[in-house]
């Protein structure tokens, strides 16, 4: 009988775009302002793609860091998970095999995972399968979005909310005792008009009227979605850690979604990871302000800077959340381990 061994993450890394849009600067876009964004969801600013710069290129410049940082190079990838909403081609082919050609890694088997903002906690999951089965040794995982090209620029309750940008993480087989010890994983189908991009698919295939109408962008009950995060994002992580034999007690930093810092509060409250004037605990990962929402790279985003800034280190137990359309929702219990400075 083979021998389950966990998955670590042995390399990480990250990519932002050079562009800054401030609140300042969309408030000339809709009827908004600077205060009225930061009241409501915490964002200050967030990173914008350039025309020509695509979610595989910035997935791909993400991965190459991981790769670097784990002292490995493409040829040695088994294989390759990209999470994303916002591929480079709609339906086919798949981000991810853009992203193995870019970087060079033909032996791998590369494919995309689409469950929005709760991509990355999926991506992990199910990379590390490969791993702990060892039926791989060396698995890329990749939350990427380029969500500025599916947001309404005329729309104010989304325009400002989303930004881009890409993480990534190489999980290996571990030889201690670090690496994803549980995950809790869930999806309601219900609730799936609350938050999605309506044409384009099989259902709405594209028309001229429908692109006039601005179905080809994000649809949102701002309300609905709000109620459901604040719901959901500390019970998943609450699941998770009870399956890994822990309590919010262990938890050394939570990484939770940057969707709005509203839901992120309701989560640390939920854990206890506040101080007693009602402020976010150090122990709380937030870049909300300089990124907004990325989406699938939100998670792995704050955590790369979150270990950066060195408040993760080896030992740590990581809570990751993620939470969005679907609607889906997933969390990871992670054992950081050693990794290259």
């Amino acid at each position: 009988m083979r021998t389950l061994r966990r998955a670590t993450i042995a390399g990480i890394g990250k990519y932002t775009p050079e562009r800054v849009l401030t609140n300042d600067e969309l408030s000339k876009l809709v009827d908004t302002n600077d205060e009225w964004i930061v009241q409501r969801t915490g964002i200050r600013e967030r990173r914008i793609a350039a025309a020509n710069e695509a979610t595989s290129d910035m997935a791909t410049k993400a991965a190459q860091e991981a790769l670097d940082r784990a002292g490995i190079t493409a040829a040695q990838l088994d294989v390759i998970v990209v999470a994303t909403c916002t591929p480079d081609f709609n339906n086919f082919p798949a981000t991810a095999m853009l992203v193995q050609n870019a970087l060079g890694a033909p032996r791998t088997t590369a494919f995309d995972i689409s469950v929005a903002c709760a991509g990355f906690a999926h991506g992990l999951d199910v990379g590390a399968q490969f791993v702990e089965t060892g039926r791989a040794k060396n698995v890329l995982v990749i939350g990427a979005e380029k969500m500025s090209s599916v947001v309404n620029w005329e729309d104010r309750s989304t325009c400002i909310l989303f930004g881009d940008a890409a993480g990534a993480v190489l999980l290996q087989p571990s030889d201690d005792e670090s690496g994803l010890l549980a995950s809790d994983l869930g999806a309601d189908g219900s609730g799936a008009c609350l938050l999605n991009l309506p044409a384009g698919g099989s259902r709405h295939p594209m028309t001229p009227e429908l692109l006039a109408g601005k179905e080809n962008t994000a649809h949102m009950d701002g309300k609905a979605v709000f109620k459901f995060g604040v719901k959901v994002m500390g019970e998943t992580a609450l699941k998770a850690l009870n399956r890994a034999g822990m309590t919010e007690n262990d938890v050394d930093m939570l990484v939770p979604h940057q969707a709005n810092i509203r839901i992120i509060q309701a989560a640390a409250e939920r854990m206890g990871l506040v101080e007693s004037d009602g402020s976010l605990s150090h122990k709380v990962a937030v870049n909300i302000d300089r990124y907004g929402n990325t989406s699938a790279a939100s998670v792995p985003l704050a955590l790369y800077e979150a270990w950066q800034d060195g408040r993760v280190v080896e030992g740590n137990i990581v809570v990751t959340i993620g939470f969005g359309a679907g609607l889906a929702w997933g969390a990871n219990v992670i054992r950081w381990g050693k990794l290259k400075p």
